[in-house]
C-alpha cells in the first residue's frame, strides 16, 4: 500500500511479485528484456514497443530525457526490487506503467498466456534518509541472498551487485552510494555486514521486517 506521493529528488524502493507468486522471469532473456524496458522506456517521449524501437536503431535515451535515475536493482524469478530517484513529476509511476504493460505483453506473447502477470500495482517505500538509503541499497543489491536463491535458480537472477563491487560503469547511478566509501571494497564489506544484520533483525523484529522485507 502506498501512503506517499513521489517527489522530485527523492529516492524510493520499488518492488512487486508475480501474480499468485508465479515466476515473472523464466530465463535470462526475460531478465534482459526487463532491464531493456527500464532503460528504453525511461524517457519523456514514449517510444512504443521495444520491438518496433529496435528497427529504428536509436541509442538509449540521454540523461536529460530520463524520468528517473536507476540506483540499484535485483530481479529474482518471481519478484523484483529496484531503487529509483524521481527526476520528473510522475516519472516513477509512468515508467512502471510502461514496463508493466510492455513486459507483460512480451511475456504473455512468448508463453501463450493471458491475463495479469504482476500482483496488482507496484509497491513503493520512500527512502527518507541517507542511512536508510545505504542499507536499502545493500538489501536490494543482495536480495537474492536474502531469499537464499542458489543454483540453479541463481542463473535467473540479475542484480546491480557486480556493478557496485567492481565500481565499473553500468546501468546504475552509483555515486550517491559509492561516493560515501573510499573504494568499492569498502562498500562490499558494509553491504555484506548490513545484510547479515538485516537477516538477524528479520527474525527478531516484526516492525523491521515490515519495513524492509517483501
Amino acid at each position: 500500500m502506498r501512503r506517499h506521493s513521489f517527489a522530485i529528488g527523492e529516492y524510493y524502493h520499488i518492488y512487486n511479485h508475480g501474480v499468485e507468486t508465479r515466476n515473472i522471469f523464466d530465463e535470462p532473456d526475460d531478465t534482459d528484456r526487463f532491464l531493456q524496458s527500464m532503460q528504453f522506456f525511461n524517457t519523456i517521449k514514449p517510444i512504443g514497443s521495444l520491438y518496433e524501437f529496435s528497427f529504428e536503431k536509436k541509442g538509449a535515451p540521454s540523461k536529460s530525457q530520463w524520468l528517473v535515475e536507476l540506483i540499484a536493482y535485483c530481479l529474482n524469478p518471481n519478484h523484483f526490487h529496484i531503487i529509483f530517484k524521481e527526476l520528473r513529476h510522475g516519472g516513477i509511476s509512468e515508467l512502471m506503467k510502461r514496463i508493466g504493460i510492455g513486459y507483460t505483453l512480451y511475456f504473455n506473447t512468448k508463453n501463450k498466456r493471458k491475463g495479469a502477470l504482476f500482483r496488482g500495482r507496484f509497491k513503493s517505500k520512500h527512502i527518507s534518509d541517507n542511512d536508510y538509503l545505504l542499507h536499502t541499497s545493500a538489501y536490494v543489491n543482495l536480495n537474492n541472498r536474502v531469499h537464499q536463491l542458489g543454483d540453479p535458480i541463481s542463473k535467473l537472477v540479475q542484480s546491480s551487485w557486480d556493478e557496485y563491487v567492481t565500481g565499473q560503469k553500468g546501468r546504475c547511478g552509483k555515486s550517491v552510494i559509492l561516493g560515501q566509501f573510499t573504494k568499492p571494497k569498502d562498500y562490499e564489506k558494509f553491504a555484506l555486514e548490513s545484510l547479515e544484520l538485516s537477516l538477524e533483525r528479520k527474525q527478531e523484529d516484526k516492525e523491521y521486517k515490515a519495513l524492509m522485507f517483501d
